[in-house]
């Protein structure tokens, strides 16, 4: 039978079985044969992949594509590494549902680790986003979490309150009715508002529907810090009661290294009796919004209510002093870290002079307090500042990743001056760590990357190179494929992708996009 494209003597590595050299043949958006010496004549495009790699297509587990389509469907950071499916809308955070009387205060809320997205956002329910965002043709396929937290603010706004049963009943319908338009897991951000106001048994109940649906809780918990293995504790605790698979997002410990050993042990010991797994990204420094570092209570009521806090002058000063205190419980980022480990990414005009500079840089210049400099920042851009925080070594990172547990997210934030992981991730797993490194054999790197990512999210149809799969594919040259991006030039591609195909069409080739975008968005439909 004829093909679209063939791929002749590439070293194949299928999922998570050993590779052997192999050509593989695609059909519209399938892949349709695999031979040891499939006829040349019958392919309309050949491609000669003598010495190279042939992967799966790789899968984002945690990715702040949720809106960036709307400005540039062609996902040019993600494809330029090989990730071919995204899972969106992590930490609880998601453009819907959302009451089309707040939408405004959602983007602004949303803008620092998202986007801000089109104009005007003309979707209410997590469906109506879903086609907004289908209409963008991003290049990847991108699969929708529900978001916890936007659940929660649609429902009952931003309060610091326990929900009613009425309220817990209206949270439960809106993520079953995301999972029905396509939803393949549950987020929380346990540090962002207003998921951070919600208690253990208010988890469990929203957690009964993701367990209806076989999907997982994809879960940034309470505290990273000295805290953390409480904070995985309760999640383990909200798996087990509510009988849906627990995926730990980002696993790290902030500032505590003697933490990340009995962490493990802890999940470890979960593991023999709950359905658990954990995403990393392969740097010693996070990022997320700036805003982060403020103490839950003073961000309650939503943005507008948090810069008035900000520019009042005794609320200002009782911020500042539960910076400097802690509270019980509270993730407390700014000192577990320090104003020198915490670098501006992003930051709205008329601030835009910060990025790139640590908030000590910032104080020095301005001569004023770290914490003062932070403050300031955020009321003079209304919110939208996005940060860099340093809290590990390179060893505690190796320490982590060794684990079997481990698959891979980005968390990758789009804009100016982004961290490495944006354009890095998937080149630093396996580039540098498996092809050049050894610290994993190159086809565990891969089957993390690709082949248990998707069974994780339950996509049957990609993660593996076999016959009536979809057509999602990477081409590498092993000798040069590495992470370039660093802190200082972060939006750097890696070397050595020879090309990428979503559903049979390429989306990179040569070091460039060409411009297709057939991944569209998963709907389970």
């Amino acid at each position: 039978m004829p093909y679209d494209l063939l791929i002749k003597g590439a070293l194949v590595y299928p999922g998570e079985e050993p590779p052997r050299v192999i050509d593989v043949a695609i059909e519209g958006d399938r892949i349709a044969a695999l031979g040891s010496d499939l006829a040349v004549d019958a392919a309309a495009q050949v491609v000669q992949a003598d010495g190279l790699l042939l992967c799966p297509g790789f899968i984002d587990l945690h990715a702040h594509s949720a809106l960036e389509p709307f400005r540039d469907p062609l996902l040019v950071p993600k494809i330029a590494q090989g990730f071919t499916t995204e899972l969106i809308n992590p930490d609880g955070l998601a453009p819907a549902p959302v009451d089309r009387a707040r939408w405004q205060a959602r983007r602004a809320y949303l803008q620092p680790l998202e986007g801000p997205g089109p104009e005007t956002w003309p979707w209410s329910s997590i469906d109506e986003y879903l086609q907004a965002l289908a209409a963008t043709r991003p290049a990847t396929t991108l699969v929708p979490s529900v978001g916890h937290g936007s659940v929660r603010e649609y429902v009952m706004g931003s309060e610091q309150r326990a929900p009613t049963a009425q309220e817990l009943e209206a949270m439960r319908w809106e993520v079953r009715a995301g999972f029905e338009a396509g939803a393949r897991s549950l987020s929380f951000g346990l540090i962002y508002v207003p998921g951070a106001f919600a208690d253990t048994a208010e988890l469990i109940e929203v957690a009964k529907e993701a367990a209806r649906f076989g999907a997982p809780l994809a879960v940034h918990v309470r505290n990273e810090s000295d805290l953390v293995l409480q904070a995985v504790g309760e999640m383990i605790e909200v798996a087990r009661r509510s009988g849906a698979p627990l995926h730990l997002s980002h696993l790290k410990v902030i500032g505590h290294p003697h933490l990340v050993e009995p962490l493990l042990e802890l999940i470890d010991q979960a593991n023999r009796e709950i359905d658990i797994t954990f995403d990393q990204y392969p740097y010693g420094a996070g990022s997320t919004m700036l805003s982060a570092l403020l103490p839950p209570w003073s961000l309650a009521g939503g943005p507008a209510t948090t810069l008035a806090r900000l520019r009042d002058p005794a609320a200002r000063a009782q911020i500042a002093r539960d910076v400097r205190r802690g509270l019980p419980g509270w993730e407390n980022i700014f000192a577990a870290v320090g104003p020198e480990s915490i670098t501006i990414s992003h930051a709205a005009p008329p601030r835009s002079d910060a990025i790139g500079k640590s908030l000590a840089q910032i104080a020095e210049e301005r001569e004023i307090d770290p914490l003062e400099a932070a403050l300031d920042l955020l009321c003079d851009t209304s919110l939208d500042v996005t940060m860099i925080d340093h809290y590990a070594s390179e060893e505690v990172v190796r320490q982590i990743f060794r684990h079997p547990l481990h698959l891979i997210g980005s968390d990758g934030i789009f804009g100016e001056h982004p961290h490495p992981r944006l354009y890095g991730t998937a080149a630093r797993v396996l580039g540098r760590y498996a092809l050049h490194e050894g610290l994993i054999p190159v086809e565990e790197a891969i089957a993390r990357l690709a082949t248990r990512a998707a069974r994780r999210l339950g996509l049957t149809d990609r993660g593996r190179i076999a016959e009536g799969l979809r057509a999602d594919l990477v081409l590498l040259d092993p000798a040069r494929f590495i992470d370039t991006a660093t802190y200082e030039e972060p939006r750097r591609t890696p070397d050595g992708v020879v090309g990428v195909w979503v559903a049979g069409r390429a989306v990179w080739r040569d070091g460039a996009p060409t411009g297709e975008r057939p991944g569209g968005v998963w709907t389970g439909r």
